[in-house]
């Protein structure tokens, strides 16, 4: 199999999501400074450090694979980024309409790695990488609940206050 175009798609992937998540990992932490709401901050900051145990597992999946960990330029990633940088120039300071901003680009993002996450998890499965699969499945289950909390921020307070100003 390592020699297939398959799995060097998969690898490619990989690298692709390494460079992702290492920027994200940057960027998380100005996000959570722009927030309002010590909730959203507070989830943002979880994150943070979540990513950084993504950013092992995938390290763990290339030693898996014999290989040693390698970027890849994520243009993706690079985009989400940048709405995410132009909604906090673009957004009143201490607003929750800010925060809202700040909930849309972050979902915007989880989205984008719950469908990395969970195409990487089939394409290692079907090349009976299980141990690879298994790592990146907990960091796809992270991603969907990271997801699943910033809708509920959303939806509770946020998105009712930010409606007000």
């Amino acid at each position: 199999m390592e020699d297939s175009k398959f799995h060097e798609l998969f690898v490619e992937e990989l690298k692709d999501i390494y460079w992702a998540e290492s920027h994200l990992a940057k960027a998380l932490p100005k996000m959570s400074k722009g927030a309002t709401s010590k909730e959203l901050s507070k989830a943002i900051d979880d994150h943070q450090k979540e990513t950084e145990e993504h950013i092992e597992r995938l390290k763990k999946v290339f030693d898996n694979l014999g290989k040693k960990p390698q970027s890849k330029k994520c243009e993706a990633m690079e985009g989400l980024l940048a709405e995410g940088e132009e909604i906090l120039g673009d957004t009143e300071k201490d607003t929750m309409v800010r925060d809202a901003g700040i909930i849309i680009a972050s979902q915007k993002i989880e989205h984008y790695e719950i469908a990395s996450y969970g195409s990487l998890v089939a394409l290692a499965k079907k090349m009976g990488h299980n141990d690879s699969a298994k790592l990146l499945e907990k960091t796809l289950e992270e991603e969907k609940k990271a997801d699943a909390l910033l809708t509920k921020i959303a939806e509770e307070h946020v998105n009712e206050e930010a409606v007000q100003e």
